[in-house]
């Protein structure tokens, strides 16, 4: 292999050496600019610099070269996501501002479109706004019925390889019917209330009857249960997070609920129950005035109306 001498004095190098000075590095192809995007059969024609404004966003690593982009038929970047929420994506890039229409009714869905593309400021702006039209939503009513019953439950334990006993215990069985004039509030409770099964956290949320009314089942800690036979019964336990805490007794469940109403704006119906009774009644009425041109008669008449049409389930007297 040739030598090339580098000067007097100084070291030669072989010709390989300095393949790379003659020949850089193969590099990704140049988007061109403006850019137009194929997102869900929608297309949008954008700027690089817009694509690129949040690096470490999925767009931001897509259009920069640090990740592969696929192309239609007609040359345009592919994206395969929902086309018609994109351009609050795009006017987010654009602008750093959240702006949606007053009637928009997809939050859900643009949530997770912000959470596939991993624009974190957008994934923040949006939970503010979700608190703000919480916050901002008409007068509404929260009604919680409470049942709970003691069941024994039978149960195979294994004592040795081989050798099994039946065993059996008695267990706090909880119900709880929910009914809220707010479909936010249900929403929210749902984020923060979490059925625990086979070791994994599912949302309350698949458990909605309807936007409105919500069923919870579940129990207390078993003594002597084994955790696989919670799974086998389809037993559900519950657990309210951030906070990471089990709730085995109904007076926990009603702390947690109060603390999420409370900050969502209701307050306690002094007509029913009374607050000292509160923790004790089985049967708990939240009230939140957001209008204040509602009077308490016009709210009474639309409990009336929920009652008849048996939305609430009032316990044996």
């Amino acid at each position: 292999m040739k030598s090339i001498p580098l000067g007097p004095g100084k070291p030669s190098v072989s010709s390989a050496d300095m393949v790379w000075d003659y020949f850089p590095a193969p590099q990704p192809p140049a988007m061109s600019d403006p850019i137009t995007l194929n997102v869900g059969g929608k297309l949008y024609t954008t700027s690089l610099a817009t694509l690129t404004s949040f690096p470490d966003s999925m767009l931001g690593a897509m259009f920069s070269g640090k990740m592969p982009t696929k192309r239609d038929s007609q040359g345009h970047c592919f994206i395969d996501r929902d086309g018609k929420v994109f351009r609050y994506i795009l006017n987010f890039l654009r602008t750093s501002h959240l702006d949606l229409p007053e009637d928009f009714q997809e939050m859900g869905l643009l949530r997770r479109e912000a959470d596939f593309y991993q624009v974190q400021p957008l994934i923040e702006a949006l939970q503010e706004k979700e608190v703000e039209l919480s916050k901002a939503e008409k007068n509404a009513m929260l009604n919680i019925t409470l049942n709970q019953r003691v069941q024994t439950v039978h149960f195979t334990v294994r004592e040795a390889p081989q050798i099994y006993s039946l065993s059996s215990s008695s267990m706090e069985v909880f119900n709880a019917n929910i009914f809220s004039t707010s479909c936010l509030f249900l929403k929210l409770l749902g984020s923060k209330l979490f059925y625990c099964s086979n070791g994994n956290l599912s949302s309350i949320t698949s458990h909605l009857q309807d936007p409105n009314h919500l069923t919870l089942d579940w129990v207390a800690n078993v003594e002597g249960l084994p955790e696989e036979e919670y799974t086998k019964q389809n037993l559900k336990r519950l657990w309210v997070v951030p906070a990471n805490k089990q709730i085995n007794s109904f007076q926990v469940f009603m702390e947690e609920v109060l603390k999420i109403a409370l900050s969502d704006g209701f307050c306690i119906d002094s007509s029913h129950p009374h607050a000292v009774d509160f923790m004790n009644n089985k049967i708990i009425r939240l009230i939140r005035y957001r209008n204040k041109l509602l009077s308490l008669r016009r709210f009474e008449s639309i409990w009336s109306q929920c009652n008849e049409r048996h939305f609430i389930m009032w316990p044996d007297t």
